[in-house]
């Protein structure tokens, strides 16, 4: 999006849109962070997949409700150590 911007005339400090610009871009960058964000959450389950380890609590070992799996798929904690903080 920045990159596109560059081509044109924009300027986002005197252009009448320039805050509905910075809105825009501020958006799209929390997408990305949240995106990524669970992307590595993503990651981080197959690996548990891999290790065995899925399913399991993290914090007390065990078993994660199958409906929060279902609904969290990348959950790491069971709802009772969830809700603990």
């Amino acid at each position: 999006m920045v990159e596109a911007s560059r081509l044109t005339a924009a300027d986002d400090e005197h252009d009448p849109e320039g805050s509905t610009i910075a809105f825009e871009r501020s958006q799209a960058s929390t997408l990305l962070a949240a995106a990524r964000n669970h992307l590595t959450d993503v990651d981080a389950a197959l690996a548990r997949i891999a290790s065995g380890s899925y399913g399991h609590c993290e914090r007390c070992g065990q078993a994660i409700a199958r409906d929060r799996l279902l609904a969290r798929p990348t959950a790491r904690t069971c709802i009772g150590c969830a809700a603990a903080g």
